[in-house]
């Protein structure tokens, strides 16, 4: 059985550093480990349209600032397929197909789901298009046979009910499609980057992110003001290191070589929290040196970013191309899925 990698992101705004760490750097590593015989890269405009379908601008463009990221970041479009969602029609029917495999109470069940709708406070307009959003996702996975799913930890629930349509489908119609399993980040700092607010998560709609395309200000900025302990209030009071985002975006990204460039008196993170929880190290230190290791780490992928720019239609022809691909791949599994439930008439 080839390995077979599907991953992508909703083009609702440009990313963070929150899908720097949780996924994309984690999908550059695997692009490149020579492990796997194919890689997909989904930009999910037609997901992205469900909680935007009043304002499909923001989602067009969009496409371009993902892209963009992707590209900077260092996914390879000679490596790994860059393709757009809504132009790979055949999404849309398995959707349809395995919207019978599963249940409206188990939709609603789903944890990750539960707390989009929470948070975008949907309550009763809530639309068809994103309650079932975990079962298009099951479509964009199995369309290409894709056994490794690098995610975030908020999306496991999502990948757990593609799971379970699969064995569903599977046990319906005969083994067709391919069970897939998720890739974590190695670093646990990375599974759930805190927003610079101190809220549990970043998220572009609560305006708590430091974005790949951040210029070297705006990423000082973002960093000096960020939510430390509140009861860490003189330098010589014990500080919090577990709950303080400084230290957990240390934890992300900062390396041993980091300190031996910015802060030679501490031989490691470790010595830098010690000293912290027990008093006598104040904020401002700590943040100077998170935004020199925050702008070491964004300043390639800023610099790369703004030269792809220059060439927007080209970026676009990338993305043609590997929709094209995508879509006669998908077309195969569309086909294998119809014969299974023998739905093939015209065979």
């Amino acid at each position: 059985m080839k390995n077979i990698i599907l991953t992508g992101d909703r083009p609702s705004g440009k990313l963070h550093i929150g899908h720097y760490v949780g996924s994309l750097k984690r999908r550059v590593e695997l692009q490149n480990s020579g492990k796997f015989d194919e890689i997909y890269v989904m930009i999910a405009d037609a997901q992205a349209l469900t909680d935007n379908f009043d304002n499909p601008q923001k989602v067009r463009d969009n496409i371009t600032e993902v892209a963009l990221d992707y590209l900077a970041c260092g996914i390879d479009p000679n490596k790994s397929t860059i393709f757009v969602q809504s132009h790979v029609e055949q999404l849309t029917e398995l959707t349809f197909y395995y919207m019978n495999l599963v249940t409206l109470a188990r939709l609603q069940r789903n944890p990750t789901v539960k707390a989009e709708i929470k948070q975008k406070n949907f309550e009763m307009s809530l639309p068809m298009g994103f309650l079932t959003y975990p079962v298009s996702q099951t479509a964009d996975i199995t369309a290409f046979k894709a056994n490794t799913v690098p995610v975030g930890e908020d999306q496991l629930p999502m990948l757990e009910q593609a799971r379970e349509i699969v064995r569903s489908f599977n046990g319906l119609y005969g083994e067709t499609l391919v069970e897939p399993k998720a890739v974590l980040p190695e670093n646990k700092s990375c599974l759930r980057l805190p927003g610079t607010d101190g809220m549990a998560k970043m998220s572009k709609s609560l305006g708590n992110c430091i974005y790949l395309s951040d210029s070297a200000d705006e990423i000082k900025r973002k960093v000096m003001g960020m939510y430390t302990d509140p009861n860490h209030i003189k330098v010589t009071d014990p500080g919090d290191t577990k709950n303080n985002p400084t230290f957990i975006y240390l934890e992300a990204f900062s390396t041993p070589e980091h300190f031996a460039k910015y802060l030679p008196e501490y031989a490691s993170l470790d010595e830098l929290k010690a000293h912290y929880e027990r008093g006598g190290l104040g904020d401002m230190k700590v943040k100077k040196l998170l935004n020199a290791v925050m702008q070491e780490t964004l300043e390639p992928i800023r610099l790369r970013r703004e030269e792809l720019a220059k060439d927007i239609p080209a970026v676009w022809e990338m993305l043609k191309r590997g929709s094209d691909k995508a879509r006669a791949v998908a077309a195969q599994t569309l086909a294998q899925v119809k014969r299974a439930m023998k739905i093939n008439y015209f065979e």
